[in-house]
This record gives structure tokens, C-alpha cells and sequence, in this order.
């Protein structure tokens, strides 16, 4: 149940303190007045369970056009824009790691690119589309396909304009919602069905997101225009854009966002893992300024909030305005959705909303507890060793992982993930794609760890293992 003012009372809200639900519904309010919209739905999602619910502002449909149910609620349907493009980026992930693409093919492997549209558009890669910085051009060609029949684009050779290319591929990042018309398109050639169809099966029916679809179902808000100078409104037309529903298309609720948050802050391994998720929210593209405060991913918007990395994405269409951050180190997330074209900082108010619990109450670590049996040849490869001088940790993680740190605290750490043919690959960091591998001696002890050519020994410069460059004999000098 949710309160006049903005709270809940329902006892998904035990795991928060009354202050912090008071200050979470206070910024709902202030956010939702100043921005003038008829009405919000906000949501805090921690270690993957909703603690926090509100609503803000009167009927779902201003002017006093109410639908059944009237207020909105953690169920009632809005529109979420450009959020959509995170759905179809996780369906391309998908298609990547059940083999039937890799990021670095281009889209003319896949897709027919009309001849008039040039052979650029066809070279860009399915990672430059995900990252929008495969040079296309913003838009689709006219009318405003937000507000105008997905009839006019009914073909993906409706969708280019007479420059469907801006700048070179790669070279920048340059938002463009035709690019994801076409990652929708690939998803559908690849799976022979539409995207979504698939995204109803592989994403939304795994996460129980059933209130999530491509056009409204009741009750959902209705969508207005709030004039800038004076407390009215005007009806958004409601349009089924076709070819270009990819770039942002879905329906959802604050409910439903809250499931797909909490999946992507940790991963379902019925839907995509961690680690593809990580590989998410990894800048695809340099920033263009040092100091940057936004990125994007793969299908990610990444912002700096509050000393933390957050990523998701936000969403706007004629009359609704929509956005998930997630900040999965401290396993949070927050959703905001509002009826109106413009006004509320939806971005704004959801990384605040996350501040906020994260700042008056943080996340607490997991508890240890000894993990699963270890094998004793891992057990053995643990503890100091030493690149050169430098001197490093190789710790053991769960499921035969291991995890290379430097032991004064500054140099190249990375964790590694085992693989099939008794190597391990790293994950993140300098090594990251790197191959980890033990070498042994001729009596099958370990001599050495190389990893990417870097030899690993038990003492620095050991002169007993083979250290490219050879160890002077005289070995180490001392007064």
C-alpha cells in the first residue's frame, strides 16, 4: 500500500529506516512538483529485493480522464522509452554467447543495407551499434518517428535517411536511435521470430516481468505535454513505431523494473551472467573529455554519482519519461517513471534516490563463510609471487577462480576465470583476454606462472625459473 505523501507502508520497506523512507518520499515529492508532471512512480531495489515504494501527483490521466484503478501504482503501466534499448542489448549478448554472433562482425553479415544507404552502414559492428559509436546518424529517416506511424518504416530500408552515416565508425560516440532499429532487425533474422516475441520468452518470462510489453495494457498512465508557462496539459498521441520499437517501444511498471534492476545489478544465469553483464557497463568508447562524469556501454548509459559508477539507462517518449540505475558494487538500484514529455530530471531523481539509501544506511558486505572444498594443486598455487621485484598475491575463489592482486597495493590486479584446458583467463583490468598458465618442471613441479609472456616466480628474479633476459649470477647485492 502507498501512502498520501509519497511513502509505502508495505513491509517491503522493513529492510529501510523510517528517516530514509521519509527522505526518499520527500525527494519524490520536491522532484514531482518542480518538474510539474501529473504523476511518478519511484522504486529502490537492494541485494535484489524491493525496500522502497512510492508514488507521486494525482490521476494517471490528467484532466480528469481517469482510467480504472486512478492513481498509479507500483503496476500501472508506463511508457519507458529508450530503456527498451537495454532490453535489446541484453538479446544481442545473448546471441553472442550462444555463439551466433560475435560483437566484432558487421551488420552487413546479418542484414541487407539498401545500396543507396553505401557500404558504411553495413561495416559498423554489432558492438559499435550496442555502443552507439558506429557513426550512424541519430535518427531514422522522417517524419518524427516518435510520434508518427510505425507504418512509414515498415521495411529496414524505410529507416535511412539520404546521410545514414555522420561520422567514422568507431571514432566517437554519437547516440543514434537507428542503430538499434537495426540491432532489433538482427535479433529478429537471428532468432526468426520478432524481437519482441523473443524478448517475451528469453528475458521477460524468466524475470517474471509480465506487466512489461509493447504496447499499453491497463491500467497504464496516459501521456501528456505540461505547457511551460502555465498549469495545463495536452494528450501525447499514443504510436506504434514499427521498425523503430527497439529504440523504445516498451511499456513497463515500476514493479517490473525492479525485477529487471535487481537482474541487472547481479545476473540470472536463465538470462545473461555477471559477466556478461560486467562487460556491459565497461566504456566501449573513449570518453571525449578527461574527467568524465558519462559513458556508455554496451547498451549502458554509465554516470558518476555521488563518489559511485552508476549504470543503466534512462528513457523518454512523447509523454513519458523513464530511468533504472543500478550501482552493483554496493548491490542498489533505483527506478523512476513520470507521465510527461518533459520536466522531471528522472536521472537525476533515481541517482538521488540511490544516494540517498546508499549514504544514510550502506549496503553491509556479505558474510564470510568458508567456501566449497579446494583442490589441493589450487590450494598450492596461492600466496606470494613476484613479477621481478614487484611482489604480488594469487588468491583462490570460488569455482577454481583465481584472483591476482599486488601486495603493496599499487600495480596490475586482475581476476581470472578457469578455463576447460587447465589455463585461466583474466577478467577485468591490464590482463583482461590475457591467458594465465602454470608451467612446471620436468618432475611436474610448478616453476613459474606466465601470464601473457610475464613470468611469475616464487622469489624475485628467481634464478631457478626461466626469466626472459636470464638472472645475473652473482644474483642480489647487498652492503
Amino acid at each position: 500500500m502507498i501512502t498520501s505523501n509519497g511513502e509505502s507502508d508495505s513491509r517491503e520497506d522493513a529492510g529501510l529506516l523510517p528517516e530514509t523512507r521519509r527522505a526518499l518520499g520527500h525527494g519524490l515529492a520536491v522532484a514531482q512538483a518542480e518538474g510539474r508532471v501529473p504523476s511518478a512512480v519511484a522504486a529502490v531495489v537492494r541485494d535484489g529485493r524491493t525496500v522502497w515504494t512510492g508514488k507521486r501527483g494525482g490521476a494517471v490521466a490528467a484532466g480528469g480522464e481517469e482510467p480504472e484503478g486512478g492513481e498509479p501504482t507500483p503496476h500501472t503501466q508506463y511508457r519507458i522509452g529508450s530503456l527498451t534499448k537495454t532490453f535489446v542489448a541484453v538479446q544481442v549478448m545473448r546471441l553472442r554467447d550462444a555463439g551466433l554472433l560475435d560483437l566484432a562482425d558487421p551488420l552487413g553479415r546479418y542484414l541487407e543495407v539498401p545500396a543507396e544507404a553505401g557500404e558504411e552502414p553495413a561495416s559498423a559492428t554489432i558492438a559499435q551499434l550496442l555502443s552507439h559509436s558506429g557513426g550512424l546518424a541519430a535518427e531514422p529517416r522522417g517524419p518524427w518517428w516518435e510520434r508518427t506511424p510505425g507504418e512509414l518504416r515498415s521495411e529496414p530500408a524505410d529507416l535511412f535517411g539520404e546521410r545514414p552515416v555522420r561520422h567514422p565508425a568507431g571514432r566517437r560516440h554519437h547516440y543514434s536511435n537507428l542503430g538499434y532499429a537495426l540491432l532489433g532487425a538482427l535479433v529478429e533474422r537471428l532468432r526468426g521470430a520478432p524481437w519482441s516475441d523473443v524478448l517475451r520468452e528469453e528475458v521477460l518470462r524468466p524475470l517474471g516481468m509480465d506487466r512489461t510489453t509493447p504496447l499499453p495494457e491497463e491500467p497504464y498512465a496516459r501521456g501528456w505535454a505540461v505547457h511551460p508557462w502555465a498549469d495545463a496539459v495536452l494528450p501525447e498521441p499514443l504510436c506504434d513505431t514499427g521498425r523503430m520499437a527497439p529504440a523504445g517501444q516498451l511499456w513497463s511498471t515500476a514493479a517490473d523494473l525492479c525485477r529487471f534492476a535487481a537482474f541487472l545489478t547481479a545476473g540470472d544465469d536463465r538470462v545473461l551472467g555477471a559477466e556478461s553483464l560486467a562487460e556491459m557497463r565497461t566504456p566501449a568508447v573513449a570518453p571525449e573529455a578527461s574527467g568524465w562524469d558519462q559513458s556508455y556501454g554496451l547498451g549502458m548509459q554509465l554516470v558518476r554519482s555521488g563518489g559511485r559508477l552508476l549504470a543503466g539507462h534512462t528513457g523518454s517518449m512523447p509523454g513519458f519519461l523513464a530511468a533504472v540505475w543500478t550501482a552493483p558494487e554496493e548491490r542498489l538500484a533505483s527506478v523512476v517513471l513520470a507521465n510527461a514529455t518533459a520536466g522531471l530530471p528522472v536521472g537525476g531523481l533515481a541517482a538521488e534516490l540511490l544516494d540517498t539509501v546508499a549514504e544514510r544506511e550502506p549496503s553491509l558486505p556479505p558474510p564470510w563463510r568458508p567456501r566449497s572444498a579446494a583442490d589441493p594443486e589450487l590450494l598450492a598455487l596461492t600466496g606470494p609471487w613476484y613479477w621481478g621485484p614487484s611482489g604480488f598475491a594469487l588468491r583462490l575463489r570460488e569455482g577454481r577462480a583465481l584472483e591476482l592482486v599486488p601486495l603493496g597495493g599499487r600495480g596490475r590486479a586482475s581476476r581470472f576465470r578457469p578455463e576447460a584446458d587447465g589455463t585461466w583467463t583474466g577478467l577485468d583490468g591490464y590482463y583482461a583476454g590475457e591467458t594465465l598458465r602454470v608451467a612446471r618442471d620436468a618432475d611436474g613441479g610448478v616453476s613459474h606462472l606466465d601470464l601473457g609472456t610475464f613470468v611469475f616466480t616464487r622469489h624475485p628474479y628467481d634464478p631457478q625459473a626461466p626469466v626472459p633476459g636470464g638472472v645475473d649470477p652473482e644474483g642480489w647485492r647487498a652492503d
